[in-house]
């Protein structure tokens, strides 16, 4: 639209009715770019579903885990809140004390929040609804600190001195709340009505002047989630200003400590510090939260969604190395699950059994043929007789039966899977230097790799069983026999059943030595004699060589005979159902195997793209005069890309007048003048302040940086081009 006035002024153009913003759903995001869109809608469902389910259970699974420190920090808060109210509270602690409970919840920072969120809903519900939480980056000044705690505690606009300007500016707001003064005083003034207020409803009695006299005085919870980020000045001064209010105020604190207990008294001198009568509090390691959400989510046959080899690595990995995050680790496995259903249409498949058996009869011809390009598929068909092969290739309807049949057998290797892992990793874990890995899902990452029984440390494995003693070995196959009972399987139920017997044959034998033949032990202590005579070298050979042939040809005994019966028994099972997801026909529609996309996308490398968006700007600001060969800039290029090119051609040290002459040189070039002419030299001012913002630019990148080797140089921190 445009108008013809000839004065200036403010002109309104209504938009139109039928330029209205479209919001685009979830679905719609999910079905854009979506590979095979025919079934794209049943396949978000199905996403959706699993997204849920997999988040709501993580988040039941953490409250059990944090339940019992969750439970203690409750019955602390609730003893000192009982103490103070009683006339032992002196006797207990000095009366300027500050109960505080000092939370030790370890380095995987970006779960504290779910615990923080949780233990302040817990507090409210049952032992104080006075709780506020507080984070360093919203408090670096005290007059912060105070105006964020007394604004979550009492619900309103706290002013402080310098926020007179702001106060005027937000009149319209303050007028719904009414804004109150930023001290303690305040607090305790606001604390007094509402307690009062409380005690309203019970006639007949008086209200006790002391607060820690009356029963219904709950305490003031303040928690600080990061304490190691706190300004140490800022939080020495608060501590010192609450110690003055404790005996009218009932105050508490908790520490959210993510290293060590000792930051405390780092942080804190001893004068603050006496201050503080502190309790500390240890959380479960973040490992063992990975260990039992790996257990509960990942190695279960409720899920139909897995991972293979490579994805579960790259998702450990980040997690041992980087964060170690049971939350990101979670949202990993999320990502995995999206890209898993978006880029796979066979993923249809990857739901329930009965719900699988029917979408597989639904299927189109064409998602028929993906089915026949898949490589475990091909596989099968190749072991199958001639004119079965040609069935499988040519008829629709007889491909539908054999894969409702393959989906099935999936879904009993998986359900045989799981329980023979855990029993061998019950075997195993304890033996020495854990061959086959002290974590479950170790041993589950090799047997995902390969067959395990071709490992060498499965070799190992079963060498050291062969001389565990009789108790450990009982204990060992009774755990088994504890995994086994739950599973509902033939296959497994049989194999409870002779597991069990074996048991039965182990409790019989007698608790006594076998017997050993008479000839056999001469035979062995008779070499042993003979070594303690003089003797050569042939002899001690021969001698040492009749002792190993009196070994070999010893009698077993009967609990020697019954422990390598059962460790047949369990290699048996292990060759039967530890065979890696590769093996299994349509494993593709329920394992997930890109592991770059989910590295790219959890494990950026922002270095590489502002390389690349630096050297070929043409992809990110889709300019035809930025299009050029590789290797090269557009002179038309942004001033920040055409100084990068040029710096690449220097060496470690780059002489800035240098630099400054090619870039005036290159920009003069693409605006078509001629450098030595006397309009350039007009607009020189302009090109230097270019280049020194371009410079400017780079040097907070990190791409170079000033240098005191010589004063017009910079040095450059990086080498070779993207």
């Amino acid at each position: 639209m445009t108008t013809s006035s000839v004065s200036k002024g403010c002109f309104v153009f209504k938009p139109s009715a039928k330029k209205k913003k479209t919001t685009l759903s979830l679905e719609d995001h999910f079905t854009n770019g979506c590979e095979g869109a025919d079934n794209s809608e049943i396949r978000f469902k199905l996403c959706q579903d699993l997204w849920d389910k997999i988040k709501t259970d993580t988040e039941v699974l953490q409250d059990e885990l944090n339940r019992k420190i969750l439970d203690s920090l409750l019955d602390f808060t609730r003893k000192c809140s009982s103490t103070r109210q009683h006339s032992d509270w002196a006797s207990q602690m000095r009366a300027s004390e500050i109960p505080t409970a000092a939370l030790v919840l370890g380095v995987n920072v970006p779960d504290h929040d779910m615990t923080f969120q949780s233990l302040s809903e817990l507090l409210q519900q049952s032992v104080t609804p006075h709780v506020a939480s507080v984070q360093a980056k919203e408090c670096g000044a005290l007059k912060h600190l105070m105006k964020r705690v007394l604004e979550r505690l009492m619900d309103t606009i706290v002013t402080v001195d310098d926020d007179e300007e702001e106060e005027e500016t937000e009149q319209t707001s303050t007028q719904l709340h009414k804004s109150v003064h930023c001290s303690l005083s305040t607090l305790c003034d606001w604390y007094n009505t509402k307690t009062m207020k409380s005690k309203t409803g019970t006639p007949g009695k008086k209200r006790s002047s002391p607060v820690r006299d009356d029963p219904q005085q709950p305490p003031v919870v303040i928690i600080f989630k990061d304490l190691e980020a706190f300004n140490p000045k800022v939080l020495q001064d608060f501590i010192l200003i609450c110690s003055r209010y404790v005996e009218r105020l009932p105050l508490m604190f908790i520490f959210g400590i993510a290293t060590s207990p000792s930051t405390i008294q780092h942080m804190l001198p001893h004068s603050v510090s006496s201050l503080l009568c502190i309790e500390l509090f240890q959380s479960l390691s973040c490992t063992q939260h990975l260990a039992t959400v790996i257990d509960k989510l990942i190695l279960t046959p409720q899920f139909p969604f897995k991972l293979n080899g490579k994805v579960m690595q790259v998702l450990i990995s980040i997690f041992l190395y980087h964060d170690f995050s049971v939350r990101n680790f979670i949202k990993g496995v999320q990502l995995a699950l999206l890209e898993h259903f978006h880029s796979q249409p066979l993923s249809v498949l990857c739901c329930k059994k009965k719900e699988a058996l029917l979408n597989v009869m639904q299927l189109s011809h064409h998602d028929l043929e993906k089915i026949r390009l898949l490589l475990s598929f091909r596989r099968y068909v190749e072991k199958q007789e001639p004119q079965e092969q040609l069935n499988l290739c040519t008829d629709d309807t007889h491909l539908k039966e054999v894969c409702q049949k393959l989906i099935k057998d999936l879904r009993k290797y998986h359900k045989n899977y799981y329980p023979v892992l855990r029993c061998l990793h019950t075997l195993t874990s304890s033996l020495p230097r854990y061959p086959l890995g002290k974590q479950v899902r170790e041993l589950h990452l090799i047997c995902l790799e390969k067959n395990v029984w071709e490992n060498e440390d499965y070799q190992t494995a079963v060498k050291l069983l062969k001389m565990l003693a009789k108790d450990e070995l009982i204990a060992s196959l009774q755990r088994c026999v504890e995994i086994l009972q739950p599973v509902k399987s033939k296959k497994m139920k049989k194999a409870l059943v002779e597991l069990e017997e074996l048991l039965a044959k182990f409790k019989q034998l007698d608790t006594v030595a076998a017997e050993t033949l008479p000839c056999v032990e001469d035979c062995i202590t008779s070499p042993v004699k003979n070594l303690q005579k003089k003797t050569d070298l042939f002899q001690l050979q021969k001698t040492l060589l009749e002792m190993n042939e009196s070994r070999r040809a010893r009698k077993l005994s009967p609990f020697e005979v019954l422990r390598n019966e059962a460790l047949e028994f369990i290699d048996g099972l292990v060759k039967s159902h530890l065979s890696p997801p590769e093996s299994q026909t349509l494993n593709e529609v329920c394992y997930y195997s890109s592991s770059a996309t989910v590295r790219r996308h959890l494990n950026a490398t922002p270095r590489t793209s502002i390389q690349a968006a630096l050297s070929s700007p043409y992809y990110y600001l889709q300019n035809e005069s930025l299009k050029t060969e590789d290797g090269t800039v557009s002179n038309a290029a942004p001033d920040i890309c055409i100084a990068y090119k040029l710096h690449l051609e220097c060496g470690r040290l780059i002489n800035l007048y240098d630099w400054l002459e090619a870039y005036a040189t290159v920009v003069s070039a693409a605006e078509g003048n001629n450098p030595d002419s006397d309009d350039v030299r007009k607009v020189e001012e302009v090109k230097h302040a270019r280049f020194i913002q371009a410079v400017s630019e780079l040097e907070f990148l990190g791409f170079i940086k000033s240098t005191k080797q010589k004063t017009d140089h910079v040095a450059r921190l990086t080498w070779g081009g993207c």
